[in-house]
């Protein structure tokens, strides 16, 4: 063989081996596929199965029925889903109101009522009113996984069964679940568990505020600690201002609760406050002013818990309050578990809310802790005031109509106190003479015997004007309770007042006064001015007193300073409450007008002075006085010469 014979002979050779080289590394690259994809297959199988047992015997506890591929993952991994987008919202519209559910924690993250709106200046356009805009509203529940660590459900994604949902009769309930993970070993690459899941179940009414809230634990056992079946459901909201005076609505937000004994106190609202509970609560609100969000057990009630109102960082103008509550409930199945609740989210109307029949009521500031205020205001004033606004009529021309109609129920006792002080004022010469007769200090005793005798023997009993004044005080404060909380009257006007629920300014000074306020109130205004007015007229038909001229000068003083102060008392209330003060006063006029017409002084005086001419038998309680009267003059006396003879 020559020489080209044997370089060819050689290179075909060296492609033979090339190509049978090639041909056995493509053949163990597809045997290894083959053996990836079967072992792949083969644990497929194993966690189906795991899957399946676990299912069938949910009470097994062995750790083989875990996920093993998501041990690389961190906690909230285990329970995130990177499938679905964590921005954007789930909403839910009803007739009352937008409701906005956040896709990371499938809690209610704002709220828009309908066809209510937050205070505008006047002339302005009105804005919608929304409940816990952005982020100032959160809800999350603490899960802890088999491995001993805790995930909170608002840093995990809620899959919904529907992004948008509009009430009807069919459609009525926004299913938000939590899947876990099966296996994973990045939060990239993940398979879902879909037979596992926590769900938040809401279910609406087309026309009501409240909606149930029902939290559900299915097939959850593999994947969270079997021996805890307590959790804690983490509140925590920042209200924020939507009517027109700041301070007083913060002044009045707070945390409402009801115990297990049916009780229902709130929060310091004036102060920083903390309670923690080791009793079961039957519900537990953020309140607002005239707005409310109360989360209500319905199955059973939270074990315990703690609450927190802590006030918003200085110089903050539009949040309320830091709003903070942590409620333990339990969950004795995790397989199929379920914490039945409803929420209202709506106006803090004591008509509405009593018919919950949950004592949401209780909100509404209406005297409560005083039975007499809370009874005035239930059984009186509430109901007329209902049954005046069924007729369409203005609120100012109700609350014209009420004053009237409580100035004649109180007739009979305004009568009482009217006749009283005529009476005195008939005796008026009687008394400056025992003035007269009895100038000196020490001679006080003898005096105040003497004037005793007067009125007994005229039939007259001092007393008996102020007894009826003191009973008309109850009906005063509960008005005065009622007025600043009727929902009713919010951003309803009258006259020069663009809403009745706040005050009425009529010149803002642009810097704030202190105890005062940044402005006049008009309604406030007339009011202390017929207060003044009727002291006055007051002062000239009451009998002259036994005191010295020093005493009584003090006295006119402090008669004609209650006035001023409730300027500076009043000035920021609701114009409703200093419009109705000015009213009564108005109608007292009247009264006193019409008194002096049909009662006729000199036949009032005739008449006691016949009285006085009858012998009066003393009463016990009479002769016991002057016992009494006697003895302390002796003792005076007494005093008197001891002091002489030093």
């Amino acid at each position: 063989m020559d020489k080209n014979t044997v370089i060819g002979l050689l290179l075909i050779f060296a492609l033979f081996m090339g190509f049978s080289f090639y041909q056995t590394s493509q053949v163990k690259k597809k045997q290894a596929a083959q053996e990836e994809m079967m072992s792949q297959e083969i644990d497929r199988e194993a966690r189906e199965a795991a899957e399946m047992l676990s299912l069938d015997n949910p009470s097994d506890t062995n750790a083989a029925a875990l996920p093993q591929t998501t041990a690389n993952l961190s906690p909230a991994q285990k329970f995130s889903n990177a499938q679905v987008d964590e921005d954007g919202d789930y909403t839910v519209e009803t007739a009352k109101a937008y409701y906005r559910f956040s896709k990371k924690g499938g809690y209610l993250k704002e709220i828009q009522l309908k066809e209510v709106y937050r205070y505008t200046p006047k002339g302005a356009e009105k804005q919608p009113l929304v409940i816990y805009e952005g982020a100032s509203n959160s809800m999350s529940m603490k899960l802890m996984l088999r491995d001993q660590t805790e995930i909170a459900t608002d840093e995990c994604v809620f899959v919904a069964n529907a992004d948008d949902l509009v009430v009807d009769e069919e459609h009525n309930q926004l299913s938000l679940r939590l899947y876990p993970n099966a296996s994973s070993d990045s939060a990239q690459c993940q398979v879902l568990d879909r037979k596992s899941y926590v769900e938040y179940l809401y279910t609406f009414s087309n026309d009501d505020y409240k909606f149930d809230y029902q939290i559900n634990m299915v097939n959850m056992e593999p994947y969270l600690y079997p021996n805890r079946h307590s959790f804690t459901l983490k509140w925590q909201a920042q209200p924020k201002c939507v009517e027109k005076n700041y301070e007083y609505e913060k002044n009045i937000t707070s945390i409402y609760y009801m115990d297990n004994s049916d009780e229902v106190d709130n929060l310091d609202e004036r102060k920083p406050d903390h309670r923690d509970f080791t009793s079961p609560l039957k519900w537990v609100s953020f309140k607002q002013q005239f707005f409310t969000t109360c989360l209500v057990t319905t199955d059973q009630p939270f074990t315990s818990g703690s609450l927190t109102v802590e006030g918003p960082e200085k110089g903050e103008t539009s949040v309320l309050k830091n709003l903070d509550a942590d409620l333990d409930f339990e969950m004795a199945d995790l397989n199929d578990g379920h914490f039945g609740m409803y929420m209202f989210v709506g106006p803090n109307q004591y008509r509405l809310l009593k018919g919950y029949d949950t004592k949401l009521e209780h909100q509404v500031p209406l005297g409560w802790g005083f039975f007499l205020l809370q009874w005035i205001n239930r059984f009186i004033i509430i109901p007329i005031f209902n049954w005046l606004e069924a007729y369409g009529l203005s609120y100012g021309i109700i609350i014209l109509i009420l004053t009237i109609f409580i100035k004649i129920v109180v007739l009979p006792v305004s009568y009482k106190t009217y006749m009283s002080s005529a009476k005195m004022r008939a005796l008026k010469p009687e008394i400056e003479a025992l003035n007269a007769k009895y100038p000196k200090d020490e001679d006080m005793m003898k005096k105040q015997q003497a004037t005793m005798s007067l009125y007994q023997s005229a039939g007259v009993k001092p007393a008996g004007g102020c007894v009826p004044m003191l009973l008309q005080m109850p009906i005063l404060i509960a008005m005065y309770r009622f007025f600043p909380a009727a929902y009713e009257l919010r951003q309803k006007p009258f006259l020069w007042a663009e809403d009745l629920s706040t005050y009425d300014s009529i010149w803002d000074f642009g810097h704030n006064i202190p105890l005062f306020g940044d402005h006049l109130s008009l309604f406030t205004l007339l009011m202390t001015a017929a207060t003044i007015v009727y002291t006055w007229l007051n002062q000239k038909l009451m009998a002259p007193t036994q005191g010295n001229k020093d005493q009584q000068r003090m006295m006119n003083i402090m008669m004609y300073m209650m006035p001023i102060m409730f300027l500076f008392m009043f000035n920021n209330f609701a114009s409703a409450l200093t419009y109705y003060y000015l009213l009564f006063n108005l109608v007292t006029f009247l009264q006193m007008f019409i008194f002096r017409i049909a009662v006729d002084e000199n036949k009032l005086r005739a008449q006691m002075q016949e009285n006085m001419k009858k012998p009066v038998k003393k009463s016990r309680w009479q002769l016991k006085m002057e016992e009494l009267q006697k003895q302390q003059a002796q003792m005076l006396k007494q005093q008197q010469q001891t002091q002489k003879r030093k």
